[in-house]
Protein backbone atom coordinates (compact mmCIF):
# COMPACT_ATOMS: atom_id res chain seq x y z
CA UNK A 1 0.00 0.00 0.00
CA UNK A 2 1.44 3.41 -0.64
CA UNK A 3 1.87 5.32 2.50
CA UNK A 4 0.30 8.19 1.85
CA UNK A 5 -2.99 6.11 2.49
CA UNK A 6 -1.99 5.59 6.19
CA UNK A 7 -2.05 9.27 6.24
CA UNK A 8 -5.58 10.76 6.55
CA UNK A 9 -5.97 14.00 5.04
CA UNK A 10 -7.64 16.50 6.99
CA UNK A 11 -10.02 17.80 5.04
CA UNK A 12 -11.67 15.01 4.00
CA UNK A 13 -14.64 15.43 6.10
CA UNK A 14 -15.23 18.56 4.60
CA UNK A 15 -14.88 17.38 1.06
CA UNK A 16 -17.28 14.01 1.46
CA UNK A 17 -20.23 16.52 3.02
CA UNK A 18 -20.09 18.55 -0.19
CA UNK A 19 -20.27 15.84 -2.99
CA UNK A 20 -23.57 16.26 -3.52
CA UNK A 21 -25.78 16.13 -6.73
CA UNK A 22 -25.58 19.06 -8.91
CA UNK A 23 -22.79 20.67 -6.97
CA UNK A 24 -18.78 21.04 -8.01
CA UNK A 25 -16.38 20.47 -5.38
CA UNK A 26 -12.83 21.59 -6.79
CA UNK A 27 -9.39 20.25 -5.14
CA UNK A 28 -6.20 22.46 -5.33
CA UNK A 29 -2.76 22.67 -4.87
CA UNK A 30 1.15 22.02 -6.16
CA UNK A 31 2.40 18.80 -8.10
CA UNK A 32 3.09 16.40 -5.70
CA UNK A 33 1.25 17.26 -2.44
CA UNK A 34 -1.15 14.32 -2.75
CA UNK A 35 -4.23 15.29 -4.82
CA UNK A 36 -4.34 11.94 -6.66
CA UNK A 37 -3.71 10.23 -3.85
CA UNK A 38 -6.47 12.11 -1.90
CA UNK A 39 -8.85 11.52 -5.06
CA UNK A 40 -8.16 7.80 -4.62
CA UNK A 41 -8.90 7.84 -0.74
CA UNK A 42 -12.26 9.96 -1.26
CA UNK A 43 -13.77 7.37 -3.70
CA UNK A 44 -13.66 4.56 -1.36
CA UNK A 45 -15.89 6.34 1.29
CA UNK A 46 -18.50 7.32 -1.07
CA UNK A 47 -21.50 5.19 -2.37
CA UNK A 48 -22.32 4.97 -5.92
CA UNK A 49 -20.95 4.69 -8.95
CA UNK A 50 -18.35 6.96 -10.34
CA UNK A 51 -16.78 8.24 -13.40
CA UNK A 52 -12.48 8.65 -12.62
CA UNK A 53 -11.07 10.23 -15.35
CA UNK A 54 -7.73 12.48 -16.24
CA UNK A 55 -7.91 15.63 -17.97
CA UNK A 56 -4.56 15.07 -19.46
CA UNK A 57 -5.98 12.12 -21.52
CA UNK A 58 -7.06 13.42 -25.12
CA UNK A 59 -10.47 11.93 -25.83
CA UNK A 60 -11.46 13.10 -22.10
CA UNK A 61 -9.66 17.12 -23.36
CA UNK A 62 -12.14 16.28 -26.50
CA UNK A 63 -15.49 15.42 -24.40
CA UNK A 64 -14.84 17.68 -21.79
CA UNK A 65 -14.24 20.52 -24.06
CA UNK A 66 -17.06 20.15 -26.30
CA UNK A 67 -19.66 22.06 -25.31
CA UNK A 68 -21.82 19.30 -26.65
CA UNK A 69 -24.75 18.38 -24.30
CA UNK A 70 -25.64 15.28 -25.84
CA UNK A 71 -21.79 14.00 -25.53
CA UNK A 72 -21.83 14.90 -21.85
CA UNK A 73 -24.96 12.76 -21.14
CA UNK A 74 -23.48 9.76 -23.40
CA UNK A 75 -19.93 10.27 -20.96
CA UNK A 76 -21.54 10.66 -17.90
CA UNK A 77 -24.86 8.22 -18.32
CA UNK A 78 -25.58 5.73 -15.44
CA UNK A 79 -22.97 7.73 -13.32
CA UNK A 80 -23.88 9.55 -9.94
CA UNK A 81 -20.25 11.26 -9.56
CA UNK A 82 -17.41 13.00 -11.64
CA UNK A 83 -14.41 12.84 -10.85
CA UNK A 84 -11.62 14.33 -13.00
CA UNK A 85 -7.91 14.91 -12.24
CA UNK A 86 -5.50 17.34 -13.33
CA UNK A 87 -8.52 19.18 -14.42
CA UNK A 88 -6.65 22.47 -15.97
CA UNK A 89 -5.46 19.96 -19.25
CA UNK A 90 -9.06 20.73 -19.99
CA UNK A 91 -9.74 23.87 -22.23
CA UNK A 92 -13.02 25.75 -21.78
CA UNK A 93 -13.55 23.12 -18.68
CA UNK A 94 -15.67 25.78 -16.87
CA UNK A 95 -18.35 26.05 -19.63
CA UNK A 96 -18.71 22.13 -19.63
CA UNK A 97 -19.35 21.51 -15.99
CA UNK A 98 -21.78 24.39 -16.30
CA UNK A 99 -23.72 22.29 -19.05
CA UNK A 100 -23.35 18.75 -16.81
CA UNK A 101 -24.55 20.72 -13.51
CA UNK A 102 -27.65 22.72 -15.08
CA UNK A 103 -28.70 19.50 -17.14
CA UNK A 104 -27.75 16.52 -15.56
CA UNK A 105 -28.47 17.12 -11.85
CA UNK A 106 -28.01 14.01 -10.59
CA UNK A 107 -24.43 13.66 -10.87
CA UNK A 108 -21.84 15.32 -8.60
CA UNK A 109 -18.55 16.54 -9.84
CA UNK A 110 -15.10 16.92 -8.08
CA UNK A 111 -11.95 17.92 -9.80
CA UNK A 112 -8.36 18.38 -9.24
CA UNK A 113 -6.16 21.10 -10.41
CA UNK A 114 -2.45 22.07 -9.97
CA UNK A 115 -2.79 25.55 -10.41
CA UNK A 116 -5.42 28.19 -10.14
CA UNK A 117 -4.98 30.24 -13.18
CA UNK A 118 -8.19 30.20 -15.30
CA UNK A 119 -9.70 27.83 -13.10
CA UNK A 120 -11.10 29.75 -10.25
CA UNK A 121 -12.36 32.22 -13.10
CA UNK A 122 -13.62 29.48 -15.39
CA UNK A 123 -15.58 27.55 -12.94
CA UNK A 124 -16.41 30.09 -9.87
CA UNK A 125 -18.18 32.58 -11.63
CA UNK A 126 -20.45 30.39 -13.89
CA UNK A 127 -21.15 28.11 -11.08
CA UNK A 128 -21.49 30.70 -8.40
CA UNK A 129 -23.78 29.28 -5.00
CA UNK A 130 -23.41 25.68 -7.18
CA UNK A 131 -19.19 25.41 -6.34
CA UNK A 132 -16.73 25.18 -3.27
CA UNK A 133 -12.65 24.89 -3.72
CA UNK A 134 -10.41 23.81 -1.37
CA UNK A 135 -6.43 23.62 -1.43
CA UNK A 136 -4.55 20.86 -0.48
CA UNK A 137 -0.73 21.96 1.02
CA UNK A 138 2.04 19.07 1.83
CA UNK A 139 1.11 17.33 4.90
CA UNK A 140 0.51 19.36 7.56
CA UNK A 141 1.58 19.35 11.74
CA UNK A 142 -1.56 18.57 12.68
CA UNK A 143 -2.62 15.51 10.77
CA UNK A 144 1.16 13.76 11.49
CA UNK A 145 0.66 11.08 14.30
CA UNK A 146 2.62 12.71 16.42
CA UNK A 147 1.93 13.91 20.04
CA UNK A 148 4.38 16.92 21.46
CA UNK A 149 7.48 15.04 21.90
CA UNK A 150 7.70 13.02 18.76
CA UNK A 151 6.83 17.13 16.61
CA UNK A 152 9.97 17.70 18.52
CA UNK A 153 12.28 14.71 17.76
CA UNK A 154 11.81 15.29 14.09
CA UNK A 155 11.59 19.22 13.85
CA UNK A 156 15.35 19.57 11.82
CA UNK A 157 13.81 17.14 9.87
CA UNK A 158 10.75 19.38 8.40
CA UNK A 159 13.07 22.55 9.00
CA UNK A 160 15.05 20.84 6.34
CA UNK A 161 13.47 19.05 3.83
CA UNK A 162 9.70 19.79 4.50
CA UNK A 163 6.38 17.79 4.13
CA UNK A 164 5.58 16.95 0.37
CA UNK A 165 4.46 13.71 1.05
CA UNK A 166 6.64 11.36 -0.78
CA UNK A 167 9.46 13.26 0.89
CA UNK A 168 8.40 13.14 4.82
CA UNK A 169 7.48 9.63 4.30
CA UNK A 170 11.19 8.08 2.70
CA UNK A 171 13.38 7.40 5.18
CA UNK A 172 16.67 7.79 3.75
CA UNK A 173 17.80 11.11 3.75
CA UNK A 174 19.64 10.71 0.47
CA UNK A 175 16.36 9.78 -1.21
CA UNK A 176 14.58 12.61 0.39
CA UNK A 177 17.15 14.82 -1.32
CA UNK A 178 17.06 13.06 -4.88
CA UNK A 179 12.77 13.50 -4.39
CA UNK A 180 13.37 17.23 -3.99
CA UNK A 181 15.85 17.55 -7.07
CA UNK A 182 13.30 15.60 -9.03
CA UNK A 183 10.23 17.92 -7.60
CA UNK A 184 12.74 21.01 -8.35
CA UNK A 185 13.97 20.40 -11.57
CA UNK A 186 10.44 18.58 -13.60
CA UNK A 187 7.00 18.77 -11.44
CA UNK A 188 7.84 22.55 -9.82
CA UNK A 189 7.36 24.48 -13.29
CA UNK A 190 5.98 22.46 -15.38
CA UNK A 191 2.57 24.34 -15.61
CA UNK A 192 4.10 27.41 -14.90
CA UNK A 193 5.99 26.97 -18.66
CA UNK A 194 2.81 25.14 -20.21
CA UNK A 195 0.70 28.39 -19.57
CA UNK A 196 3.36 31.26 -19.96
CA UNK A 197 6.13 30.52 -22.82
CA UNK A 198 7.38 34.43 -22.06
CA UNK A 199 10.39 33.23 -19.68
CA UNK A 200 12.11 30.28 -19.29
CA UNK A 201 12.71 27.62 -16.19
CA UNK A 202 16.17 29.82 -15.48
CA UNK A 203 14.36 32.71 -14.72
CA UNK A 204 11.68 31.55 -12.56
CA UNK A 205 14.57 29.19 -10.34
CA UNK A 206 16.39 32.54 -10.21
CA UNK A 207 13.66 34.59 -9.26
CA UNK A 208 12.68 31.57 -6.63
CA UNK A 209 15.76 31.88 -5.66
CA UNK A 210 16.15 35.33 -5.12
CA UNK A 211 12.48 34.93 -2.73
CA UNK A 212 14.17 32.34 -0.79
CA UNK A 213 16.92 34.45 0.67
CA UNK A 214 14.57 37.23 1.54
CA UNK A 215 12.12 34.84 4.05
CA UNK A 216 11.50 37.26 6.64
CA UNK A 217 12.25 40.57 4.98
CA UNK A 218 10.69 42.87 3.17
CA UNK A 219 11.24 43.02 -1.05
CA UNK A 220 11.77 45.44 -3.21
CA UNK A 221 10.49 45.04 -6.50
CA UNK A 222 12.88 47.22 -8.40
CA UNK A 223 16.04 45.48 -7.01
CA UNK A 224 14.62 42.04 -8.13
CA UNK A 225 13.51 43.43 -11.28
CA UNK A 226 17.11 45.23 -11.68
CA UNK A 227 19.00 42.33 -10.94
CA UNK A 228 16.25 40.17 -13.30
CA UNK A 229 16.71 42.60 -16.24
CA UNK A 230 13.53 42.82 -16.17
CA UNK A 231 10.73 45.77 -15.91
CA UNK A 232 8.61 45.70 -12.26
CA UNK A 233 5.51 44.74 -13.81
CA UNK A 234 6.51 41.44 -14.98
CA UNK A 235 8.41 40.57 -11.32
CA UNK A 236 4.76 41.11 -10.02
CA UNK A 237 3.20 39.04 -12.44
CA UNK A 238 5.40 36.27 -12.10
CA UNK A 239 5.09 36.20 -8.22
CA UNK A 240 1.28 36.26 -8.64
CA UNK A 241 1.47 32.94 -10.57
CA UNK A 242 3.56 31.48 -7.72
CA UNK A 243 0.84 32.27 -5.88
CA UNK A 244 -1.35 30.50 -7.98
CA UNK A 245 0.74 27.79 -8.26
CA UNK A 246 0.84 26.98 -4.13
CA UNK A 247 4.94 27.73 -4.07
CA UNK A 248 5.03 30.47 -2.60
CA UNK A 249 2.70 32.72 -0.66
CA UNK A 250 2.31 36.49 0.66
CA UNK A 251 1.62 38.43 4.03
CA UNK A 252 0.45 41.93 3.87
CA UNK A 253 1.53 44.47 5.92
CA UNK A 254 -0.34 45.66 8.89
CA UNK A 255 -1.89 49.19 9.27
CA UNK A 256 -4.06 50.54 11.24
CA UNK A 257 -3.32 53.30 13.93
CA UNK A 258 0.84 55.06 13.52
CA UNK A 259 1.52 56.53 10.31
CA UNK A 260 4.90 55.29 10.16
CA UNK A 261 3.84 51.55 9.89
CA UNK A 262 4.93 50.18 6.72
CA UNK A 263 2.69 48.63 3.83
CA UNK A 264 4.47 49.06 0.49
CA UNK A 265 5.28 45.29 -0.29
CA UNK A 266 4.32 41.86 1.12
CA UNK A 267 6.68 39.72 2.55
CA UNK A 268 6.74 36.20 0.78
CA UNK A 269 7.26 32.73 2.35
CA UNK A 270 6.87 29.34 0.75
CA UNK A 271 4.15 26.67 1.22
CA UNK A 272 7.53 24.15 1.69
CA UNK A 273 10.66 24.14 3.39
CA UNK A 274 12.22 21.61 1.32
CA UNK A 275 11.29 23.36 -1.74
CA UNK A 276 12.86 26.74 -0.64
CA UNK A 277 16.09 24.56 0.88
CA UNK A 278 16.71 22.48 -2.38
CA UNK A 279 16.03 26.04 -4.49
CA UNK A 280 19.00 27.24 -2.88
CA UNK A 281 20.80 24.01 -2.68
CA UNK A 282 21.78 23.68 0.76
CA UNK A 283 20.28 20.56 2.62
CA UNK A 284 22.52 20.95 5.81
CA UNK A 285 21.43 20.41 8.89
CA UNK A 286 20.32 23.29 11.07
CA UNK A 287 23.13 23.53 13.35
CA UNK A 288 25.60 24.38 10.94
CA UNK A 289 23.55 27.06 8.64
CA UNK A 290 23.17 30.49 9.13
CA UNK A 291 19.42 30.88 8.36
CA UNK A 292 17.70 28.86 10.90
CA UNK A 293 15.62 31.95 12.06
CA UNK A 294 14.15 32.07 8.46
CA UNK A 295 13.49 28.18 8.18
CA UNK A 296 11.89 28.73 11.60
CA UNK A 297 9.81 31.29 10.76
CA UNK A 298 8.59 30.36 7.61
CA UNK A 299 7.99 26.87 8.98
CA UNK A 300 6.19 28.57 11.90
CA UNK A 301 3.87 30.45 9.64
CA UNK A 302 3.41 27.75 6.40
CA UNK A 303 2.04 25.47 9.10
CA UNK A 304 0.04 27.68 10.23
CA UNK A 305 -1.78 28.68 7.11
CA UNK A 306 -2.31 25.27 6.68
CA UNK A 307 -3.97 24.64 9.72
CA UNK A 308 -6.18 27.79 9.36
CA UNK A 309 -7.02 26.38 5.43
CA UNK A 310 -7.24 22.93 6.68
CA UNK A 311 -9.68 23.66 9.52
CA UNK A 312 -11.78 26.37 7.55
CA UNK A 313 -10.72 28.96 9.71
CA UNK A 314 -11.01 32.21 8.44
CA UNK A 315 -8.61 34.77 9.82
CA UNK A 316 -6.58 37.85 8.20
CA UNK A 317 -3.35 37.93 7.92
CA UNK A 318 -0.21 40.01 8.32
CA UNK A 319 3.35 41.12 9.61
CA UNK A 320 3.83 43.96 11.22
CA UNK A 321 6.46 46.55 10.51
CA UNK A 322 7.13 50.52 11.22
CA UNK A 323 9.83 52.68 9.30
CA UNK A 324 11.67 52.72 12.49
CA UNK A 325 12.40 48.71 12.49
CA UNK A 326 9.73 47.77 15.24
CA UNK A 327 8.33 44.92 13.90
CA UNK A 328 6.29 41.32 14.58
CA UNK A 329 6.74 38.14 12.36
CA UNK A 330 2.98 37.46 12.02
CA UNK A 331 -0.37 38.93 12.75
CA UNK A 332 -3.93 36.87 12.55
CA UNK A 333 -7.46 39.19 12.99
CA UNK A 334 -9.95 36.72 14.24
CA UNK A 335 -13.20 37.49 16.00
CA UNK A 336 -12.04 41.03 16.46
CA UNK A 337 -9.14 39.85 18.06
CA UNK A 338 -5.55 41.17 17.34
CA UNK A 339 -3.07 37.98 17.53
CA UNK A 340 0.51 38.88 17.37
CA UNK A 341 3.09 36.39 17.29
CA UNK A 342 7.08 36.35 16.84
CA UNK A 343 8.80 33.38 16.09
CA UNK A 344 11.92 32.76 18.31
CA UNK A 345 14.09 29.43 17.11
CA UNK A 346 16.91 30.39 19.42
CA UNK A 347 13.96 30.34 22.85
CA UNK A 348 15.10 33.34 23.73
CA UNK A 349 12.22 35.31 25.24
CA UNK A 350 10.35 37.41 22.48
CA UNK A 351 9.56 40.97 23.47
CA UNK A 352 6.88 42.90 21.68
CA UNK A 353 7.87 46.30 20.60
CA UNK A 354 6.01 49.24 22.49
CA UNK A 355 4.99 51.38 19.86
CA UNK A 356 2.71 48.16 18.72
CA UNK A 357 0.78 47.67 22.17
CA UNK A 358 0.79 51.18 22.93
CA UNK A 359 -1.38 51.56 19.83
CA UNK A 360 -3.12 48.17 19.90
CA UNK A 361 -3.80 47.83 23.70
CA UNK A 362 -5.91 45.29 23.29
CA UNK A 363 -3.94 42.40 21.21
CA UNK A 364 -2.74 38.96 22.42
CA UNK A 365 1.56 38.97 22.19
CA UNK A 366 3.08 35.25 21.79
CA UNK A 367 6.70 34.09 20.86
CA UNK A 368 6.87 30.95 19.29
CA UNK A 369 9.61 28.50 20.40
CA UNK A 370 10.52 25.17 20.28
CA UNK A 371 8.31 24.71 23.26
CA UNK A 372 5.29 26.06 22.25
CA UNK A 373 5.02 25.42 18.98
CA UNK A 374 2.77 21.96 18.91
CA UNK A 375 0.37 24.09 20.34
CA UNK A 376 0.77 27.19 17.43
CA UNK A 377 0.00 24.53 14.46
CA UNK A 378 -2.13 22.20 15.78
CA UNK A 379 -4.54 23.98 18.77
CA UNK A 380 -4.04 20.51 20.78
Amino acid sequence: MNKQYMIARKIRPYIKEKLKPGFVVGLFGARRTGKTVFLKQLLETISGKSLVVSGEDLDVQEILSSHKLSLLKSFTSGYTHLFIDEAQKIPGIGVNLKLIVDNIPEISVFFTGSSSFELYRQIGEPLTGRSIFFNLFGFSQEELDEDFLGARKTLENKLIYGLYPQVYLEQSLSEKEEILNGIKNGYLLKDILEFDLQKDSVFVLNLLRLIAFQIGHDISYSEIAGRMQVNVRTVQRYLNILEKMYIIFSLPGFSRNMRNEYTKTPRYYFWDNGIRNVLISNLNPVHIRNDSGQLWENYCIAERQKFLSFNRISANRFFWRTYTQKEIDYLEERDGILHAYEMKFSGKTAKVPAPFIQNYPNSVFTGITRDNFYGFLTEK
